[in-house]
Order: C-alpha cells, then sequence, then structure tokens
C-alpha cells in the first residue's frame, strides 16, 4: 500500500482540489469500516443462532426406536415407575448440552414429577472419542447407586452436573471427593471404580441408544401411555419439554 502524506504533499501532487477530496474520503472509509464490522456481528450472531438451533432442534422422527430398551429394575429410576410418562434419557456426563438438559429436567421433575405423572429414566452414552473421561464418571455415578442406592446415584449424576466444567474438564481426582460430599464411604467406592464391576453395565446402555436411533448426547426418548414414543435429539428448553410431555400425555 502506497503511503501518502497529506500534511505536506497534498497540494504538490494533485493540486489544491484535493484538499476538497480529504473530508470525503475520510468519510468514505470510516463508511466502509462500519459496514465490515456489522458484517462482522452479524456473522457471529448468525453462526451462535445456527449453533443453537442445530443442538437444540426437536427430533421427531417419522418411526419409533421400537428397539428402545423399556423400563425396567435395572434401570435409575427418579420420580413415580408407574408414572404414565416415562422419560429416558441417554446421557454423557462430559457433554455440556447434557448439562443444560440436567438442569432442565429438575425443574420438569419438580411440577411434572412431583405430580406423579413423569418418571426420569437415566442411561449412559459416554462419547469416548471426544469424552474420555465419561465412561469413568458414569462408573463413579453406578459406583455410587451400587453402595448407597438409587437416591445416591442420583445425587452422585447431580453432582457431577453441577461441578463438572464440561468436555473433559473434571479432574478425575474429584470423583471420590463427590462420592464422600453424598456420603459415600470413600475406600468402598474407590475399590469399585477400580473393579469394572459397571463397564458391562455402561455398555449395555450404549448399544442400547445406538439401537434407539441415537446420534449424540442428550438423546431423550419421551414414552407415552400408550407406548407412542417421542425421540427427541439435543438439549431443550424447558417449555419445549412442557410441550413434549402434555403431547404425550395425551395419548392414551
Amino acid at each position: 500500500m502506497e503511503d501518502y502524506n497529506l500534511n505536506n504533499s497534498t497540494e504538490d501532487k494533485f493540486g489544491k482540489n484535493i484538499n476538497y477530496l480529504v473530508p470525503i474520503i475520510i468519510l468514505t472509509i470510516s463508511v466502509v469500516i462500519a459496514g465490515i464490522i456489522v458484517i462482522s456481528k452479524i456473522k457471529n450472531n448468525n453462526n451462535l443462532n445456527n449453533s443453537v438451533l442445530e443442538t437444540s432442534q426437536l427430533d421427531f422422527e417419522p418411526w419409533v426406536p421400537e428397539n428402545v430398551k423399556f423400563v425396567n429394575s435395572k434401570d435409575h429410576i427418579l420420580g413415580n415407575p408407574n408414572a404414565p410418562v416415562k422419560i429416558i434419557e441417554f446421557s454423557d456426563f462430559e457433554c455440556p448440552f447434557c448439562k443444560v438438559l440436567q438442569f432442565t429436567m429438575w425443574e420438569v421433575m419438580s411440577t411434572y414429577g412431583k405430580e406423579g405423572k413423569v418418571s426420569w429414566v437415566y442411561r449412559h452414552l459416554p462419547i469416548d472419542s471426544i469424552h474420555t473421561k465419561a465412561r469413568t464418571e458414569a462408573v463413579a455415578a453406578e459406583c455410587a447407586g451400587g453402595i448407597g442406592g438409587n437416591q445416591s446415584f442420583w445425587d452422585y449424576a447431580d453432582r457431577i452436573f453441577e461441578i463438572t466444567p464440561s468436555n473433559d474438564n473434571l479432574e478425575a481426582g474429584l470423583l471420590p471427593e463427590i462420592a464422600e460430599y453424598i456420603g459415600i464411604d470413600r475406600s468402598k467406592f474407590e475399590e469399585c471404580l477400580q473393579s469394572g464391576l459397571y463397564n458391562e453395565h455402561i455398555e449395555g446402555d450404549f448399544r442400547d441408544a445406538i439401537n434407539s436411533g441415537a446420534n449424540g448426547t442428550p438423546y431423550t426418548i419421551v414414552i407415552a401411555p400408550n407406548g407412542k414414543t417421542f425421540p427427541v435429539s439435543g438439549s431443550q428448553t424447558y417449555s419445549t419439554m412442557v410441550a413434549i410431555i402434555e403431547l404425550a400425555l395425551k395419548n392414551k
């Protein structure tokens, strides 16, 4: 780019008329820069909106995921096991969108759970390729449940989601501390964590998720009273989950 010295050589090079052009040039440059900034902001906003849409878009498939295992005694169930609507969630403890959905489901259970209309079933879907710690954390939650019972599983799962930064950023050394935090004996917990006792169970959940149509986390299947299923991909808002639940309740 050629460098112009507007103070010393303007008239020498271009004549006196250039003095009238300087303000116009400056104004034009300012407008162009402002335009670039605005366009950049629009593009950034569009990218953000697209990201939100891609990760939270409802996914009501025309097919029914018939291969999903129905709720059984090996499941971790929160709420009334005989609730008319059952929500099976396949989740990954290091998935940031799973963390968001966890908070949403707390709200769902504070209303529909208390009313006995919805039960929440948690199943594991650790995405090993991007979340190398998620499977160990799933084992940890199972150990907590095995030692302390079903409520301890949920307490442990809740605590992980409360403190994890997500995306493989939870320190492994915190797992025994979480156990102690919820009242689980640390030595028993650490022994269980090293035993591999729940590896097969977690792998079973993983296969169940894939057979049910999951291609990411969180993946949720809402089961209506008549058995009709509503598969939902991504993290949803409370209002969206309410709409799905109300739709399911009508299918008796």
